[in-house]
C-alpha cells in the first residue's frame, strides 16, 4: 500500500493519520483528555476542532480545560505594572532566564503560543503539517503580518532565525532543542586525553523555503514535538536584519514597542502605532493582526531577585502584580486585601547536579553514594510546605505527559559508605556545593537538607551561597551547584536541552550515546503507552549514572489585583498580557 511522505500530498482537511488513533485510544480510555489534545494539536490539528473531537468522543463539557470567557466587558486602556527583575535581554536565541523573555515577549513573537493548559497553538505560524513519518514538518505562515518598521513577516524571517539559532557561534541552546536539523562535526580542538571535540551545527538541507510564507524542516529523526519547540523562549523571532541588540534595535510584529529599557531599574512597553499592524484589520480601531488588544502601557519595574521584595513593592501599592514569590511568603501574600493568588502546577524543578568532568565527580561511586545519602520525600514537606512533588534524580516531571514511574529510591547510608570506600573515600569526604538562591531562599534550604542527609555516610557538605548574579556566570562550569530549569511542557524536551551530548546547556559535561539514542527514540513515537514504555528506558538511563539530585518539583506562586483581568498562570511564567485588562 503507498504511503505518503509528503505532507503536500495530503487532501485539504485531512488530518494526519496517527490523529485517527489518538481518537481510538481516548475512547477506550488509553489517553486522557489532556494528552489528547496535546497531541492531536501538535499534529497539525486546530486547538477549536480538537476540543470538539474530545468533547464529541467523550460526550462532557470541556470547559475544565479551557479558560472560561470573561463575564464582565473588557475595557480599553491603563498601564499595567509588574515586579520583575530586569536583567539585559539583548538576543532572544541567547536568553537563558523566562525574564528576559518576559521583558520583550509583547515586541516580538514566536511561531506558536503554548497556552496555560499546555495546548499549543498556532501563532505566527498559522497551521503546520508532518509527513507521517515525522521527520518532514511544513509551516504555514501568516500573510496578515508586518513588522514595526512596516515590513511583511515572511519565510525569509523564519530561516534567518533558525540558521542563527543552529550556528554554534551564536551559542543558542536551540542547538539541543532542534538537534534533529544539526549534525556533529569536529571544532578542531582537542580534550584533555587529546581526543577530538565535536560540535553540534545546522545539516546542509535541514531547512527549506518553499516560497514567501512555507518553511519546510527535514529531520534526520522523528520528532512529534516540533512545534511546540518553537515557544521555548529562545526562540524568539527576530527581524532578518537583526544586529545583535533588541533592545535597542526595537523592531517586532507585536502589539507593544519598547520605549525604556535600562536593565536592573525598568522596561517600558507602549502600544506600537497601528500603522504597520497586518493588513486583514480585525477591528477599524485594533489593527493588530493578533486582534484587541486593552492596555496602553506595561511597565517591568525591578525591585531585586528576591521575591519578598517583589510582595513588599506589590503590598506598598507600587505594582498591580509580581513575578513570582517565594513559598516562605505564602502567609503574607494570603494576608494581602483585594488580591488574588495564583498557583500553577509546574515541572519546574532545581537540580543539584555534579559535573562529570571535574574531579572527584568523574567518579561515579562517589556520585552513587551522594544518590544513596537521599531521601527525596522529606523535601517537598521541609523546604515548600507539602506544595511540590517528589523528585526522581532523572528531571522528567509526574506531570509530563510521556512520564513513566520508576520504583521509588529508598535512603541507604550504609550502601552509601561502601560506594564512598569503593570509591576512594573509606574516611569520608569534604564535598562544596555552590547556591545562588536564584529564585528564592528554597534553594539554600533544599542544600541545607542535602548537607543533614549526607552527614551519616561521612560526606561534609559546605554551603557556598553566592549572589544570584555569580551564580548565573558558573552555573554550567561548576563542579557541584544547585541550578533552577524552568517548565518545559514535555519531559524529553528538557532532556534535549539539558542532558544531550554537547549542547550548550548541558551543565553536567554528560556524554552517554545510549541514553542519546533512547531519548530519539521516544521523541519519535506518537502513541501515548509506547512512549510511555520508551521512556522509562531514558529515566532509568539518567537516574542510574546518578548525575544529580533532583528533590522536588515546584509550584510557581504569583499575585495580582482583583481589579486587573486575564491573568493566568502559566506553568513557564510566561507572560501572555494580550488579552489582559484592567477595571480602575
Amino acid at each position: 500500500m503507498f504511503k505518503r511522505k509528503d505532507p503536500s500530498m495530503r487532501a485539504p482537511g485531512e488530518h494526519h493519520p496517527a490523529v485517527g488513533e489518538m481518537k481510538e485510544a481516548l475512547a477506550q480510555g488509553k489517553c486522557d483528555r489532556r494528552e489528547f489534545l496535546r497531541t492531536v494539536t501538535l499534529l497539525g490539528v486546530s486547538a477549536p476542532v480538537a476540543y470538539g473531537m474530545a468533547s464529541y468522543i467523550l460526550g462532557d463539557d470541556p470547559l475544565g480545560v479551557v479558560p472560561k470567557a470573561q463575564a464582565q466587558t473588557p475595557k480599553k486602556g491603563g498601564t499595567l505594572r509588574v515586579s520583575m527583575v530586569i536583567p539585559e535581554a539583548t538576543d532572544p536565541a541567547t536568553f537563558d532566564w523566562v525574564e528576559k523573555s518576559n521583558s520583550v515577549r509583547h515586541q516580538n513573537e514566536f511561531l506558536v503560543m503554548t497556552g496555560p493548559d499546555n495546548i499549543t497553538r498556532p501563532y505566527l505560524a498559522k497551521k503546520w503539517e508532518a509527513s507521517d513519518d515525522l521527520k518532514t514538518w511544513t509551516f504555514h505562515l501568516r500573510k496578515d503580518v508586518r513588522w514595526h518598521n512596516g515590513d511583511k513577516f515572511n519565510a525569509d524571517d523564519v530561516v534567518f532565525n533558525l540558521n542563527r539559532w543552529l550556528d554554534p557561534a551564536t551559542g543558542s541552546s536551540n542547538l539541543g532543542l532542534f538537534s534533529q536539523l544539526t549534525e556533529k562535526y569536529d571544532t578542531g580542538e582537542t580534550d584533555d586525553d587529546g581526543n577530538p571535540k565535536m560540535g553540534n551545527r545546522m545539516r546542509q538541507g535541514a531547512v527549506e523555503r518553499m516560497d514567501d510564507h512555507t518553511v519546510r524542516l527535514h529531520l534526520s529523526q522523528p520528532a512529534l514535538a516540533m512545534a511546540e519547540n518553537f515557544y521555548n523562549y529562545p526562540t524568539m523571532i527576530v527581524h532578518r536584519d537583526f544586529k545583535g541588540d533588541l533592545t535597542k534595535e526595537r523592531n517586532g510584529t507585536g502589539p507593544f514597542q519598547i520605549a525604556e529599557f535600562r536593565v536592573g531599574e525598568k522596561v517600558v512597553l507602549k502600544r506600537a502605532p497601528g500603522k504597520y499592524w497586518g493588513d486583514k484589520l480585525r477591528h477599524r480601531d485594533e489593527p493588530y493582526w493578533g486582534g484587541r488588544v486593552y492596555l496602553d502601557e506595561i511597565h517591568y519595574i525591578d525591585h531585586g531577585a528576591a521575591s519578598a521584595a517583589q510582595l513588599a513593592a506589590y503590598a506598598s501599592g507600587q505594582v498591580d502584580a509580581i513575578y513570582e514569590f517565594d513559598i516562605a511568603s505564602l502567609a503574607m501574600a494570603s494576608s494581602l486585601p483585594n488580591t488574588t493568588i495564583y498557583e500553577a502546577k509546574t515541572a519546574q524543578t532545581g537540580v543539584v547536579r555534579m559535573r562529570l568532568s571535574e574531579k572527584p565527580f568523574d567518579n561515579k561511586d562517589l556520585r552513587d553514594a551522594i544518590v544513596a545519602c537521599v531521601d527525596a520525600g522529606k523535601y517537598r514537606e521541609l523546604v515548600f510546605q507539602g506544595r511540590a512533588a517528589e523528585g526522581e534524580h532523572h528531571h522528567v516531571s509526574p506531570i509530563h505527559p510521556e512520564y513513566f514511574p520508576l520504583p521509588k529510591l529508598r535512603q541507604d547510608h550504609a550502601k552509601a559508605r561502601q560506594l564512598l570506600a569503593k570509591a576512594g573515600y573509606p574516611d569520608g569526604i569534604d564535598l562544596t556545593v555552590d547556591v545562588g538562591n536564584t529564585n528564592g531562599p528554597w534553594q539554600q534550604n533544599v542544600c541545607e537538607v542535602l548537607k543533614e542527609q549526607l552527614a551519616p555516610a561521612g560526606i561534609r557538605l559546605s554551603l557556598n551561597v553566592m549572589p544570584s548574579s555569580k551564580y548565573w556566570e558558573i552555573w554550567a562550569t561548576t563542579p557541584f551547584g544547585l541550578t533552577a530549569w524552568t517548565h518545559r511542557p514535555l519531559g524529553t524536551m528538557v532532556l534535549s536541552l539539558g542532558y544531550r551530548s554537547g549542547v550548550p546547556w548541558n551543565e553536567t559535561a554528560y556524554a552517554n550515546p545510549a541514553f542519546d539514542a533512547a531519548l530519539d527514540k521516544a521523541e519519535a513515537l506518537v502513541d501515548v503507552e509506547e512512549r510511555k514504555k520508551a521512556m522509562e528506558e531514558v529515566e532509568r538511563i539518567l537516574q542510574q549514572d546518578a548525575i544529580m539530585v533532583q528533590p522536588l518539583w515546584q509550584n510557581k506562586l504569583f499575585v495580582g489585583r482583583n481589579t486587573v483581568h486575564g491573568l493566568n498562570p502559566h506553568p513557564t511564567q510566561y507572560h501572555q498580557f494580550n488579552k489582559v485588562w484592567i477595571d480602575s
